[in-house]
């Protein structure tokens, strides 16, 4: 690159961060103003804007606010004042948003529970929040009643129709339209508790974050300077409006702006292009693994006759990057990085492959105090020097990336309700006595340049014959294969040995030909890192957030007792991986092989 071309880059760097730090920086959390007085913003100036575009429907946001106006009245009538909290159980439509909208306009707090929980999971989430009530759907509601038993409180149930619990539909038609007075929320500031959104939960209970007003009104605002978001716009949801990319990066983007969001109540992949391109999408929030499904989808008609210019998201990776943007025809893609409750933000303007966010030398000071810090993937705790402090990470060196606590940036850390959560994700006396850092939990490695690259979950790295292996990197190996549609990598223990063997779980299309994996992954990954295990899953485990389950998937390991999936075991001597029989496995137990 010349020297023009990379001034050019790094202005057009700058201006994007100085553009989108601007929107955050200046909001006061110590200020009496709410995310609920931005979005009355939007009402007022384009009432007529359509705000919803879903399963045939459009609704205005005169009509959105008005509905949610009802909600409020509704949380009065029934008692509720500022700092309870209600739960919101439901799949993604424009009443979700009009809950917890109308809620916040009397500082109601919303407790929003991911719509696939049941039983124990579903009961912790409820209990942990001492919710007052729980509004659903009639196909949801079910799920509730059924562990009324099991719930602090007894909570009201409430759904739309009346079907399971009290028809709150009914209860809304009596209500006014009318705004409430103000003087419900008139003591509340930017530091006062707005939401409480949900961890994926993969690797236990889902933990409650406390998501402040002023950390809504800053996430809200980080899609408006980046893509830009106009008035014009049309946002494309598929994701679930429960979580964050979805419900505050994409929704938050349009409705501080006046966009239309084209909202589905979930992820299509055959009906994906449909969407975008009979509705003229503008804007599309992704997940990488959405983009990853779609890629594994046959050829649509629709797939490039489309209008959009932008899309915006998190977790895309590299091996499949250029093969989307390629595909496809999306001029732009903004990776960006964050986590619902964490304090580090990075977002890739420039959209260098696999990078998920920038942080050049001479701007560190503008995205607070961030870095990261040597670390020990067997002890999963980063690496303290002799003088008792952690050691920064050398240039390309994978380490756990970290966020000083209170370090100026452009987000904060409000914990968990769960406060010996919260204490887990904090790392004390860090570079001196007395600093506290938010542990993001991955490990990260950052180049000369500024850019930074997604390595690993910290417990999804493991160790191998004396190595680290990166689950990520060898998924994204995996994907590189014929016929490999979703390659989910993880360690399970062998007796015997030291450490965990690697093992995937892969979902495979028709063409799939396991003959030759071996050899392929033998030519692009070191001898450790070759999965010692195969299975073949028909469909991927994931969340509601299409995160990849793998404690279950560690428990069952190799075991052909657990296990009616098909096993395949790379077998010491053997060219190639064989399938797993009941003698191989006895062997494995008792040692007999040397792996």
């Amino acid at each position: 690159m010349g020297l023009f071309s990379v001034i050019k880059r790094e202005v057009a760097f700058t201006r994007s961060l100085k553009g989108l730090m601007k929107q955050v920086q200046d909001i006061d959390p110590a200020a009496p103003v709410l995310i609920t007085d931005d979005i009355e913003a939007t009402v007022a100036a384009y009432p007529d804007n359509v705000a919803f575009h879903f399963e045939g429907d459009t609704v205005s946001y005169a009509a959105f606010d008005a509905r949610a106006t009802r909600i409020a009245h509704w949380a009065l009538s029934e008692g509720y004042q500022a700092g309870d909290t209600v739960a919101l159980f439901m799949e993604n439509a424009p009443d979700f948003v009009a809950v917890w909208f109308g809620l916040s306009k009397v500082g109601v707090v919303t407790a929003m529970i991911n719509c696939n929980l049941e039983g124990a999971g579903l009961a912790h989430c409820l209990n942990i929040v001492s919710t007052r009530a729980v509004i659903s759907s009639a196909d949801l509601a079910p799920k509730v009643k059924k562990i009324a038993g099991q719930l602090d409180g007894s909570p009201v149930l409430w759904d739309w129709d009346g079907a399971v619990g009290k028809d709150l539909n009914a209860a809304l038609a009596a209500l006014p339209a009318e705004q409430p007075d103000k003087s419900h929320r008139a003591h509340l500031t930017g530091n006062d508790l707005f939401l409480y959104v949900y961890t994926s939960g993969t690797t236990g209970l889902p933990k409650a974050a406390r998501i402040s007003h002023a950390r809504a009104r800053r996430s809200f605002r980080i899609a408006i300077p980046s893509c830009p978001i106009t008035p014009d716009d049309r946002v494309y949801i598929t994701l679930p409006l429960y979580h964050v990319t979805g419900g505050f990066l994409g929704l938050g983007g349009a409705l501080l702006s006046g966009a239309s969001v084209i909202l589905r109540r979930k992820f299509s992949a055959s009906q994906y292009w449909d969407d975008v391109a009979d509705h003229g999408a503008t804007v599309v929030v992704y997940i990488g693994e959405l983009c990853r499904y779609l890629l594994n989808q046959p050829e649509h008609g629709k797939e490039r006759a489309h209008k959009l210019r932008v899309g915006i998201g998190n977790g895309l990776r590299s091996d499949i990057w250029q093969q989307f943007v390629d595909r496809f025809s999306v001029p732009k893609l903004l990776e960006i990085y964050g986590s619902t409750e964490g304090n580090i933000f990075l977002m890739n303007f420039d959209g260098k492959i696999g990078a998920v966010g920038r942080i050049p030398k001479y701007l560190e000071k503008q995205f607070g105090d961030v870095r990261i810090v040597k670390f020990d993937v067997a002890e999963e705790q980063p690496i303290r020097g002799d003088d008792g402090f952690c050691i920064k990470a050398d240039w390309n060196e994978a380490g756990e990336l970290i966020g000083r606590i209170d370090g100026g940036g452009p987000s904060d850390f409000s914990g968990y309700q769960d406060k010996d959560a919260t204490e887990k994700k904090i790392l004390r006396d860090v570079f001196e006595k007395g600093d506290a850092w938010f542990r993001s939990g991955d490990l990260m490695s950052r180049d000369r340049a500024g850019y930074i690259y997604f390595k690993d979950r910290i417990g999804d790295t493991f160790r191998w014959k004396g190595e680290n292996v990166a689950t990520n990197e060898v998924a994204e190996t995996l994907s590189q294969y014929p016929g490999i549609r979703t390659a989910n990598v993880y360690g399970v223990t062998v007796p015997g040995t030291d450490g965990r063997a690697g093992m995937a779980s892969l979902t495979v299309a028709e063409d799939f030909d396991i003959q030759g994996l071996r050899d392929f992954l033998a030519k692009q990954l070191p001898p450790y890192a070759v999965p010692l295990f195969i299975r073949i899953e028909p469909e991927a485990q994931t969340t509601g957030t299409f995160k990849y389950r793998k404690v279950e998937l560690v428990e069952e390991g190799f075991d052909i007792g657990r296990v009616s999936d098909p096993l395949w075991f790379g077998t010491p001597g053997a060219d190639d991986y064989e399938p797993l029989t009941a003698a191989q496995h006895g062997k494995i137990l008792a040692s007999e092989y040397r792996l």
